[in-house]
C-alpha cells in the first residue's frame, strides 16, 4: 500500500468515526449513565419538558407512551440532512415510576443505536413511559426538531428573556411566556410543527446594547457634522478665490458669415 492509499484509508476511518456510523454500541455506558446536571422533571404535566442550561446544554423529558416502539433523536443541518444528537445521561421511566439508566435500558431489551443520521432509542416493553436525556445546545438560541407532538414547555436559565423584539423570538406561534422565580417558562398547548426555536437574551445585555447604540449614534452625528463643516469651509475658500463667481457671457450672435 503506497502513501496515497494509506492516506485515503485513514481519511475514511476518520470520516466514519466523526459520522458515528459504527452502529450499536457507539455510545459508551459511561456517557449513557452519567448523572444529569440537575434532576429531570419527571412529574411535568406537559408531553415534553425542556430545561436549557447555562453550559450550552439542555435536559429533556419526553412522554413516549404514544410514540410507538422507538424514537429518533437528531438535528437538521443547513443542507436538508440530519445529524445524530450527542445524547448523554439517558434515563427511562416506566409507568409505575421505576427509573433506569441507559445501559439498563439496553440490558432490559431496549436499545440506543447511533447512525449517521440519528440516535434511535428503542423502548423496553410495550407499555410506554418517559424518556429523558441531556444534549448540547447553542448559547442564546435553542432549536430542536419536534420528536413528539403535543404540549411543550421550555424553561430558560435565570435572567433570560424573550419579550423584546430583535433580541428575543419564539417559534412556532401560539406560545405563552411566564417568569417564575427568575426563569422564563415558555409553553405551547399543542405543537405539530417540524421544530421549535427560542431566541433569548440576558437581561444585563440590554443596557450594554443601549449604550453601544447611543455611542454609535453620537459618533454618527459627529461625523455628519464634521463632514458638513468641511463642505462649508471648502465652499468659503472657493468663494474667496473667486472660483464660484458666475461670469455672464456676452452673446454677440453667430460668427461672421453665418448672419
Amino acid at each position: 500500500m503506497n502513501r496515497r492509499h494509506l492516506l485515503a484509508a485513514v481519511c475514511l476511518v476518520l470520516l466514519a468515526l466523526t459520522a458515528g456510523c459504527f452502529g450499536p454500541g457507539a455510545i459508551s455506558s459511561e456517557q449513557l449513565d452519567q448523572e444529569p446536571a440537575e434532576p429531570y422533571q419527571w412529574d411535568t404535566e406537559r408531553d415534553v419538558h425542556i430545561a436549557v442550561q447555562t453550559n450550552s446544554a439542555f435536559r429533556a423529558v419526553y412522554n413516549v407512551s404514544g410514540s410507538g416502539e422507538n424514537i429518533e433523536l437528531f438535528r437538521r443541518d443547513g443542507f436538508g440532512g440530519r445529524n445524530p444528537l450527542n445524547v448523554r445521561a439517558v434515563r427511562y421511566r416506566y409507568p409505575n415510576g421505576t427509573v433506569i439508566t441507559g445501559s439498563e435500558l439496553e440490558a432490559r431489551g431496549g436499545g440506543i443505536d447511533r447512525s449517521r443520521e440519528a440516535v434511535t432509542v428503542t423502548f423496553p416493553g410495550d407499555e410506554g413511559g418517559k424518556l429523558a436525556f441531556t444534549a448540547g445546545a447553542t448559547p442564546k438560541r435553542f432549536s430542536l426538531p419536534v420528536f413528539v407532538e403535543g404540549s411543550y414547555e421550555v424553561v430558560l436559565p435565570s435572567n433570560r428573556r424573550v419579550d423584546i423584539p430583535i433580541f428575543g423570538s419564539v417559534s412556532p406561534r401560539g406560545s405563552t411566556a411566564e417568569v417564575v422565580d427568575g426563569q422564563t417558562h415558555i409553553r405551547w398547548e399543542e405543537v405539530t410543527s417540524r421544530g421549535i426555536t427560542v431566541q433569548y437574551y440576558l437581561q444585563r445585555d440590554i443596557p450594554i446594547f443601549g449604550a453601544i447604540a447611543a455611542v454609535s449614534l453620537v459618533i454618527g452625528l459627529s461625523g455628519a457634522y464634521y463632514y458638513k463643516r468641511q463642505i462649508d469651509r471648502l465652499r468659503e475658500m472657493r468663494e474667496e478665490m473667486g472660483l464660484d463667481v458666475e461670469v455672464e457671457e456676452k452673446d454677440d450672435g453667430p460668427p461672421p458669415g453665418m448672419r
